[in-house]
């Protein structure tokens, strides 16, 4: 069973994706739902919505065409538990072949990473080099608070600008 229902529809502009639900997102079955995860006040703040949402509201974006999956649909919790359940990399690429976003943006370097087959360290935040065939690809840091350390809103001001307002 996955964790959190993929919310996808053909032709968004935007795509996020991450690399598994937490435990409070899969507990509720809404993406990004920890309190202390900055993901909703920061679509707000870079101008991704026009109003601050909360997580109950996701399916709200599509509307927006603004769409959620992750790589581990089957796991939850911190990563190295989550991906204990396994990541489906080629199942992701076949969605997003399916479903053609124009922007895909993965919501963690990790998430990157499974899906580039690159360690964290070789990915850069930010826009991605192009791929061929692919969508425009933009890695984000981390809105999970386990992740302040290296937080920083730059990438996600870097996607705002490209995608336009919402």
């Amino acid at each position: 069973m996955d964790r959190l229902p993929d919310q996808l529809q053909p032709d968004l502009r935007l795509v996020f994706v991450g690399t598994a639900a937490s435990e409070r997102s899969a507990a509720t079955g809404h993406y990004y739902a920890h309190p202390g995860n900055r993901f909703w006040r920061t679509l707000h703040a870079v101008g991704l919505t026009p109003r601050l949402y909360q997580p109950h509201e996701f399916p709200a974006l599509l509307g927006l065409g603004i769409g959620f999956t992750d790589l581990c649909k089957h796991g939850a919790g911190m990563d190295h538990v989550a991906l204990k359940a396994g990541v489906d990399a080629e199942g992701f690429a076949a969605k997003m072949r399916h479903y053609r976003p124009r922007t895909i943006a993965f919501t963690s370097k990790k998430a990157a990473s499974l899906y580039l087959g690159k360690p964290t360290s070789a990915i850069t935040l930010g826009r991605q080099p192009p791929r061929a065939g692919c969508p425009d690809l933009f890695v984000l840091a981390s809105p999970s608070g386990a992740a302040s350390g290296t937080w920083t809103l730059a990438p996600w001001l870097e996607l705002a600008a490209h995608v336009g307002a919402g």
